[in-house]
């Protein structure tokens, strides 16, 4: 009896503690504390999921991930609150007040994070299904939203304008801001940032005027927006589909810890995203990634890498964007100063002016003359001129350095001529070998297609083996055959038949003509034989006459 009561309401049971498990919103007083795993916003499609996420050792940051795959260390995380000032892992918690504001709040009762808003009726916190985080009163007014304030990732129908900006994360494992940005520039261009030590904008390309980059300044709006087919817009006049436009799939748009800022697909609950869309191809070409006095060298197979100028050496081996220090003195003499020359190898900016028609010898002298001249880039730029024209760009600091075949200048380093010959890295060999910035595709082999070849030729060599076999087979019954038959008949008969030249070698070569008749020429020969009494006349009817 007891059984028969309970079992009615098991389903009952298991429906409300799943349900209390996957909610949806906040409402009231409650709160979400970072103690209780289970206290995560969870959005009504099953897409995304807000709660405390750890990011380090007894440090935790509120934030929404994508629910599917489901892992400690494998969530994609698309939006964080307290990314900077990580809480405890103990009595920490967000809570809505009755005042209508939203708040993070350590193990010290301290507030590191709010959203700022104050409402008279009561308001609840809530994911919608675009992964949306939205805090809403009782009337259905959006007092805060996560939307508006993204940290390094954009989510389709998010959009960004011009009080937004994306700040990349420190690395692939600290996920608080660093140096770059994606933003709204003062003349209406959406621009990428190096915001460091030193602060340099790096796409579009610098070296173009905004027209140049088929960027427009006249839009005021600055607003950009990512759709769920991989279509991307930005008032601009950029734009870019991905590479896999039109499939619905989930996609993000995030500015990288290495700066740059790629579109990533993937299919609905698959695990692996992919890259569908990149703004920079060649990641040398971005600011900060190696620090001062250093080279950025792109190697196959391998990615980019970092390497000290000759004569300096790095700064920290944990961290390149901090770059390399100088290990020689180097004075305003110039008897004891040479330059070494570095092919193909670009600095951006930092010039202590540019000169045009200004020879080798000319450009070295005023680097000579300049104390403060790290070195002098030279090259030649053709214009609207039969020949190239000499440019020469004096350095007065060393930053974003690159080496690229595609580069057609050099640059020349300012050291003193006591530096060793060996620290230089110089190849002084008599064979240069230029190097092609050239990539190739390698293409998968067909395994089924290699499969049938393979197939047929085992059978192709299978067949002409046993045709070959046939063959002498054939042969061998052949003159087995043929022997029997003159034997039998010889057996039978008591005469045996001759070849052609065997008859021909017996009579001479028919010379010796006994008679003709109405059957033919008949000719005598004589065959010498063991079988046969010698001295034998042969006689052969031939109606031809041959």
């Amino acid at each position: 009896m007891a059984i028969s009561i309970i079992l009615p309401f098991l389903p009952l049971i298991f429906f409300s503690s799943f349900s209390s498990s996957t909610i949806d919103r906040l409402s009231g007083s409650s709160s979400l504390s970072v103690e209780h795993a289970d206290d995560v916003l969870t959005s009504p499609n099953g897409d995304f999921s807000a709660g405390f996420f750890p990011v380090g050792d007894n440090a935790y940051c509120f934030a929404i991930w994508f629910c599917e795959p489901y892992s400690e260390g494998n969530r994609t995380i698309v939006w964080m609150a307290n990314r900077d000032q990580p809480v405890n892992g103990r009595k920490s918690e967000l809570s809505l007040r009755k005042s209508g504001n939203a708040i993070i709040t350590d193990a010290g009762r301290l507030t590191v994070w709010s959203t700022n808003t104050v409402s008279e009726s009561p308001v609840f916190l809530y994911l919608h299904e675009n992964g949306n985080l939205i805090l809403q009163n009782s009337e259905g007014g959006v007092l805060w939203q996560s939307f508006d304030s993204p940290t390094d990732t954009l989510l389709p129908q998010q959009l960004l304008t011009k009080d937004m900006q994306l700040v990349s994360s420190r690395s692939q494992g600290n996920f608080s801001s660093r140096f770059y940005k994606l933003y709204f520039d003062d003349d209406n261009v959406l621009r990428l940032l190096y915001g460091g030590p030193e602060i340099s904008v790096y796409w579009p390309d610098p070296e173009l005027l905004s027209w140049e980059a088929s960027r427009s300044t006249y839009n005021s709006s600055r607003i950009a927006f990512l759709d769920s087919l991989g279509y991307f817009s930005s008032s601009d006049n950029f734009t870019f589909m991905s590479a896999d436009y039109g499939e619905r799939f989930q996609r993000i748009l995030k500015l990288d810890f290495d700066g740059n800022i790629r579109l990533y697909s993937r299919k609905y609950r698959m695990d692996k995203w992919t890259v569908s869309w990149q703004a920079m191809s060649q990641p040398c070409r971005i600011h900060g990634t190696c620090g001062p006095n250093s080279i950025c060298s792109y190697v196959p197979h391998f990615g980019r890498k970092c390497s000290c100028l000759p004569g300096f050496k790095i700064r920290d081996r944990t961290d390149w964007s901090l770059g390399c220090v100088q290990e020689f003195n180097l004075t305003c003499t110039r008897n004891e100063i040479r330059f070494l020359k570095l092919s193909n190898v670009e600095f951006f900016g930092y010039d202590y002016g540019f000169f045009p028609n200004c020879t080798f010898g000319m450009c070295e002298n005023l680097c000579l003359q300049i104390c403060d001249c790290k070195g002098f880039q030279f090259k030649f730029i053709k214009h609207d001129h039969p020949s190239n024209i000499p440019y020469c760009y004096p350095k007065t600091q060393l930053l974003n350095g690159h080496h690229s075949p595609n580069f057609e200048g050099d640059m020349y380093l300012k050291v003193p001529k006591t530096l060793p010959i060996q620290e230089t890295g110089l190849d002084c060999s008599s064979t240069v070998v230029k190097q092609l910035n050239r990539t190739y595709t390698k293409h998968q082999e067909n395994a089924s297609l290699k499969f049938v070849v393979r197939f047929a030729m085992v059978v192709g060599s299978v067949e002409l083996g046993v045709i070959f076999i046939v063959w002498c087979f054939l042969i061998r019954t052949h003159r087995n055959s043929s022997e029997g038959t003159q034997n039998y008949h010889r057996i039978t008969t008591g005469f045996r038949k001759f070849t052609l030249s065997e008859l021909k070698k017996a009579t001479q070569g028919f010379s010796k003509e006994i008679g003709r008749g109405s059957g033919g020429v008949v000719y005598k020969g004589m065959i010498v034989q063991p079988s046969l009494k010698p001295n034998i006349k042969l006689v052969m009817a031939n109606k031809s006459s041959k």
